[in-house]
């Protein structure tokens, strides 16, 4: 009976300290070393704090005695002894449940509370670099913007000269005033394209720059380049080739005066400088290089190559490649290299009127196109030009003789409008009274109207033409006959010399 009673009284001392001190060991576990390492989440379960220095909870009361009077004596004796030490050892584990909680949970918490400080100065130390990158990056944007804002207020780069030797600038068709200021950089005429521009936008006459060669002081002021480029004086290799001119010069039959060549045009054209100072391409210089056997190089174009090279006299193998019109060539070049220019925008000038698919009608090539077209430069006034290609052709086809005074003028470096017997017997390579046919080479340099007319002639049965009137009348037959009356009335009004034969036109 008295171990029953004293494990009964146990039993009451453990469910009344259960109910005072209550927790559920399944759900705290035992603390086991770091078996709490990986649990991240704090708990919201607030353990109760237990002081070391409390007190044992005081026994409950024992039970009353029993009905039929006083306790087993054993029970009364060895109970107390009994609760005794229970009392001391459920109040140990009492103290000690609480403080092995308390540590757990102290510890987890720590754990979690490092882990995230470590996060947290992570991420500040990762904002801290962003920042400095980033202000870093504004301070070179502040620094760039600075250094352009001071470029842009500082003036441009400019030369205070007086300036030095001439130099040769090309203006190009359709130029702005920027490309050109970078041109006059690249040859050195100004220090920089922001000087020129400035001082360009402030010359009205800007405007009124032309395309063409100029010759300039290099390391000039950009005012002063700009000056020198609107005036007149400036402009060189600039050539106006005139209908029907010849590439030698000429002698008028009845005054003597001497009528410039191409090449004397083109000499005086390429004058760089003034006084002692001067530098021309000569007319001898130019005819040496006219004459040179390497065609190419002088730009003959592959339709006349053929032409040029059967041509007798080298020094007239040129003839009537250089059209007539406005051209501008570089001074500065090699006579063989001006040239060359001159020929090869000729070239461009004569195949724009379509001559390359000419010859349908007349039978005729593209450089004896140009040669016929130079007989109608000659001999014809413009509205006559295409009457004259017609006779020309009606002659051919008939293997007559084309007999034109120009021809036979050609060769003796004379102008007239009639020639003596003596003239027209001489045996030339462009004497149309001495042989049949066209002349090797053209005669002169033709206009595109006469290039046009002999490309389509107009349409008629001519053989013959007169120019009977100091008006520029000219008269059209197919009739023999005919054509020495209107020869006799040419003489009348003094357009013929009565002493000279007209010859056959």
């Amino acid at each position: 009976m008295t171990d029953r009673w004293a494990r009964a009284e146990e039993l009451f001392r453990q469910r009344e300290a259960d109910r005072r001190y209550r927790r559920d060991d399944r759900a705290w576990g035992e603390y086991d070393g770091d078996r709490y390492d990986d649990y991240d989440d704090d708990t919201t379960v607030i353990p109760r704090y237990v002081d070391d220095e409390e007190e044992p909870e005081p026994a409950p009361p024992p039970p009353p005695p029993r009905r039929g009077g006083q306790r087993p004596r054993a029970a009364r004796a060895e109970a107390p002894r009994r609760s005794k030490r229970a009392d001391s050892d459920r109040a140990e584990s009492t103290r000690a449940e609480p403080e092995r909680s308390g540590r757990s949970q102290r510890g987890k918490r720590s754990r979690v509370a490092s882990r995230k400080a470590a996060e947290r100065k992570k991420r500040r130390r990762t904002l801290w670099v962003v920042a400095g990158v980033f202000v870093l990056l504004f301070a070179g944007a502040v620094v760039f913007a600075g250094m352009k804002l001071i470029g842009s207020l500082a003036p441009p780069k400019d030369f205070a000269g007086p300036g030095g030797p001439l130099v040769v600038v090309q203006v190009h068709p359709g130029d702005t005033s920027q490309q050109i200021a970078a041109t006059m950089v690249e040859r050195g005429v100004v220090a920089s394209t922001g000087a020129f521009f400035q001082a360009a936008v402030r010359n009205s006459n800007m405007n009124s720059v032309q395309p063409g060669f100029y010759a300039i002081p290099s390391q000039s002021p950009a005012a002063e380049a700009v000056a020198t480029l609107v005036s007149k004086q400036s402009r060189v290799g600039n050539l106006v080739v005139s209908e029907g001119r010849l590439l030698h010069d000429q002698h008028d039959m009845n005054t003597g005066g001497r009528y410039d060549g191409i090449y004397r045009k083109i000499a005086e054209a390429s004058c760089i400088g003034t006084g002692a100072n001067q530098k021309c391409v000569t007319y001898e210089q130019l005819d040496a290089a006219g004459a040179s056997l390497d065609l190419a190089a002088l730009g003959v174009p592959a339709w006349a190559m053929q032409g040029v090279k059967d041509c007798p006299d080298r020094t007239r193998q040129l003839e009537g490649l250089i059209a007539a019109g406005t051209w501008d060539f570089d001074p500065s070049a090699t006579p063989q290299e001006i040239l060359r220019q001159l020929v090869t925008a000729s070239a461009k000038s004569y195949e724009s009127t379509g001559l390359l698919q000419s010859g349908a009608d007349t039978k005729l090539t593209p450089y004896q196109t140009l040669v016929a077209a130079s007989l109608v430069e000659r001999e014809a006034q413009p509205q006559d030009m295409g009457k004259v290609a017609r006779v020309i052709v009606n002659r051919l086809r008939a293997d007559q003789m084309l007999q034109f005074d120009s021809t036979v003028n050609y060769a003796l470096d004379r102008t007239e409008v009639a020639t003596t017997d003596a003239d027209r017997a001489q045996e030339t390579a462009w004497n149309t009274y001495a042989m049949r046919g066209l002349p090797k080479t053209p005669i002169a340099a033709p206009s595109l109207n006469a290039l046009r007319a002999m490309e389509n002639p107009e349409a008629g049965p001519w053989l013959y033409f007169v120019t009977v009137d100091k008006q520029g009348t000219t008269l059209f037959t197919d009739d023999y006959q005919e054509h020495l009356r209107l020869i006799a009335r040419a003489q009348r009004s003094g357009i013929l010399d009565s002493s000279k034969d007209s010859g056959g036109r």
